[in-house]
């Protein structure tokens, strides 16, 4: 049975749907000022276990099935959508979603399926990878394994979790597409503390895979291992200093900081809209030659990537900056559309109730050639931040503010203090311009990220290799 026939077998089990009823649903969409119409068709199953004080005190499952049905006319959009699929909802949210545009004549969509992708991750339903005892039995590992290991430790919460989400997708274009989706995730928080001072590390992972993903090479005691070196290191912490300063980003997770005050300025909507700093910049310098910037939704296992996306285009490996100069922006159907683009995979929503927009999937910045050693030998007094806790952008004007969690004072070409409370302020496509070593040591994070847009939240990952900023304004308390 294919990919495609299994999804919609599960999917049009009720109300004898089937496929003839959804191009006749589809076709009476069209009208003479639609464009483009489609139907998302998603059912999930979502789970959590949530540990605390040697105790799992939470267990939640959770099961949705529902259809989102999109008409779009130009820069306008219909949107209905149901928390069941049945003909009747098919049919109201049909004639809800073309109420846009004036009444026409319906069509007929003949549907065809596609030559789907090579697939990037499991089809198995991850819940089921564990049984329910071995899932505690895994927590309280944790627990055990992190009190054990240090006296010091206080407190010890983890979460796990995981979803599988089934998707069809039906277009106006006569053309079918389905996805078996996976996503397990382990979240670890451990308070330790030391003397007069208590602190937290964090850590975790997961990706496109199954809860087996945690127990291969003892996983998540790695991640114990990390969150407990972290509190431990902030705990010996001194205050940061403030001023402008070099600043060197460590390899992997502090590529949050890109992703943030860069990727969304190179979304296609903001473009098209005139809001990015990046509008009417394409093929123009906008970074250091050192730096190379994708967009990459094609690699396999990672919390970011997708087959295909929520419009049932492949996923690509888009290059958004390439030795300093703006290549591309990442594109959703509609943003194509009145760009004169094509997709490139980069539509997504946060469920079958929300509207698709063109979103990041794993965005990172290619290696340069210097050795990480060299970067930060070349840094006379500065900062070298290791993880970030959040912050804040405004994509407008690529003015961003990010917290770091782990960070270090860089004094005569050595990494020596922990720092605590240091603040990195500045630009996006001015922090571009400033960097002026990359490393060699391209790291992907371990799978932790969503990301926030207009309401919606998806899955992402970021990466980057150690890189040198040539002067970042750092706000601290030890002025």
């Amino acid at each position: 049975m294919s990919l495609i026939d299994q999804v919609s077998s599960q999917l049009l089990s009720v109300d004898d749907l089937n496929l003839n009823a959804l191009e006749n649903v589809l076709g009476n969409t069209l009208v003479a000022q639609v464009d483009y119409a489609d139907i998302y068709m998603q059912s999930s199953y979502e789970e959590s276990w949530i540990l605390d004080e040697g105790l799992v005190k939470r267990a939640d499952f959770d099961v949705s099935t529902g259809f989102g049905m999109r008409v779009i006319s130009g820069s306008k959009t219909g949107f209905a959508y149901a928390d069941n699929i049945s003909k009747a909802a098919l049919i109201d949210a049909a004639s809800s979603a073309k109420s846009i545009v004036r009444s026409g004549q319906g069509a007929c969509v003949k549907v065809a399926g596609i030559d789907l992708p090579p697939k990037l991750y499991i089809a198995e339903n991850p819940l089921l990878s564990l049984q329910d005892k071995e899932k505690i039995d895994l927590l309280k590992r944790i627990d055990s394994y992190a009190r054990s290991k240090d006296s010091r430790v206080s407190q010890v919460t983890a979460s796990l979790s995981a979803s599988y989400d089934n998707i069809l997708i039906l277009n106006s274009n006569g053309q079918w597409s389905a996805d078996v989706r996976p996503l397990v995730s382990l979240q670890i928080s451990i308070v330790v503390k030391d003397k007069d001072k208590q602190e937290v590390g964090r850590a975790g992972g997961g990706g496109r895979t199954d809860y087996r993903h945690f127990l291969d090479n003892d996983m998540a005691m790695q991640y114990v291992d990390t969150a407990i070196a972290q509190a431990l290191v902030n705990c010996s912490a001194i205050q940061a200093p403030a001023g402008v300063m070099p600043v060197v980003l460590g390899p992997g997770l502090p590529a949050v900081l890109l992703h943030e005050a860069v990727g969304h300025g190179l979304e296609a909507d903001f473009n098209r809209k005139g809001s990015s700093v990046y509008s009417n910049s394409m093929g123009e310098k906008v970074a250091s030659s050192l730096c190379t910037i994708v967009d990459d939704g094609t690699i396999a296992h990672r919390r970011g990537s997708l087959t295909i996306d929520d419009e049932g285009v492949g996923s690509q490996n888009t290059v958004l900056i390439e030795n300093g100069y703006l290549k591309g922006y990442m594109y959703d159907r509609q943003s194509a559309l009145l760009m004169g683009k094509e997709s490139t995979g980069n539509g997504r929503r946060e469920s079958y109730s929300s509207v698709v927009m063109p979103r990041m999937t794993n965005t990172y910045m290619l290696p340069g050639e210097s050795d990480p050693g060299e970067i930060v030998a070349s840094v006379e007094n500065g900062i070298y931040a290791v993880d970030f806790s959040g912050g804040q952008v405004d994509i407008t004007s690529g003015q961003f503010v990010f917290t770091a969690s782990e960070a270090y004072l860089i004094e005569n070409g050595k990494i020596t203090h922990p720092i605590s409370n240091a603040t990195l302020i500045g630009n996006g496509s001015d922090v571009l311009q400033k960097i002026s070593m990359v490393g060699n040591d391209l790291a992907l994070d371990n799978g932790q990220g969503m990301c926030g847009k207009e309401g919606q939240s998806v899955e992402v990952g970021v990466g980057q290799p150690t890189l040198k900023i040539d002067s970042m304004t750092v706000g601290g308390s030890n002025c």
